[in-house]
């Protein structure tokens, strides 16, 4: 995330092109929390992130079913490297994360960055960084991977339909 941006943690995905309910999950909106707590937590896993080195990034073996990761773009406007802390599945070889803006309207700034500049690094609990390439699942895939977020989190489609925008399924795929 660049300093301002929201992590991919709460980035949801969706089948749907125009936000609403975007799967077959929950259709009743969960309770957003205040955009005041989102900020806040984003600060506190880049402050841990950067205190450990690293070491608090979870993985996908979890009990949550989801990991974390850290993202590196290229800043569309400033060319300035910019990095955000995303929730992650893992998808054979690729990295599936997904572009909510933490629940608010818009694409997230790390999403954006990756339209204009989809080369990437990303860097997993205990691994150096890795060259990725970021690409928008679309169709089947998109629906698939959607099932799986919604697996693990069902209450994902209700968070959806509280924007009006699209949510992208975002595939960091090796390079």
């Amino acid at each position: 995330m660049s300093t301002a941006d929201g992590p991919g943690t709460a980035d949801t995905g969706g089948t749907g092109g125009t936000g609403g309910t975007e799967g077959t999950g929950s259709t009743s909106a969960p309770r957003v929390p205040p955009r005041w707590v989102v900020t806040t937590a984003w600060r506190v896993h880049r402050a841990l992130y950067r205190v450990s080195g690293g070491r608090f990034l979870w993985t996908t073996s979890s009990r949550r079913g989801w990991g974390a990761l850290r993202l590196t773009t290229t800043g569309r406007r400033s060319g300035a490297e910019r990095s955000v802390i995303l929730g992650y599945l893992e998808d054979g070889p690729n990295l599936v994360t997904l572009a909510m803006n933490g629940w608010a309207e818009g694409e997230p700034a790390w999403w954006l960055n990756l339209q204009a500049h989809p080369e990437a690094a990303v860097r997993l609990a205990g691994q150096d960084a890795r060259p990725v390439r970021a690409r928008s699942a679309a169709g089947a895939e998109r629906a698939r991977l959607w099932q799986r977020w919604i697996a693990v989190d069902p209450r994902l489609d209700g968070l959806t339909a509280s924007r009006s925008t699209p949510t992208a399924v975002v595939v960091l795929e090796p390079r």
